[in-house]
């Protein structure tokens, strides 16, 4: 719930100062830097552990995907690697569900809490992919559209 939140807040805060599409953006770069530092915390060996057989407790995929992630996140603030950082993302979040499909049906815990029922994590991860898709890969096909 917290990258969510985290996802929203910066989105509305950005509004403030940018269109809609630039705020969500935004959000999705502020939620990708947050998830990515908890790939470097106490919270990485239960990560570890999400991740299925035969690579379960492998911290190296942690420690990758905190990175793809942080890089993500750079990119979509830039304004010439945004659409390759969003469409990296995409495929980031698609890569990364099956372990969040092992937590649940497995009853890893997160910091002492179970993993995200799938009910609320496949919609979630969908609005992810939806919003990055929206506020940066849509754009140059409505560009493209209008030509």
């Amino acid at each position: 719930m917290a990258p969510l939140i985290v996802q929203v807040v910066a989105t509305l805060l950005a509004r403030i100062r940018f269109p809609w599409r630039d705020a969500a953006r935004i959000g999705m770069a502020v939620l990708f830097f947050f998830t990515a530092t908890s790939h470097f915390t106490s919270i990485g060996d239960d990560m570890a552990a999400m991740i299925p057989p035969p690579f379960t407790g492998a911290m190296w995929i942690v420690y990758v995907t905190g990175v793809l992630e942080a890089l993500g996140a750079t990119g979509l603030l830039t304004v010439r690697f945004r659409r390759a950082a969003a469409i990296c993302l995409i495929a980031l979040l698609i890569a990364m569900f099956p372990a969040n499909a092992y937590a649940a049906m497995n009853g890893v815990l997160l910091r002492g809490e179970p993993a995200s029922a799938l009910w609320w994590r496949a919609p979630l991860q969908l609005w992810w992919i939806a919003v990055l898709w929206w506020s940066t890969v849509a754009i140059r096909r409505e560009v493209h559209a209008a030509r």
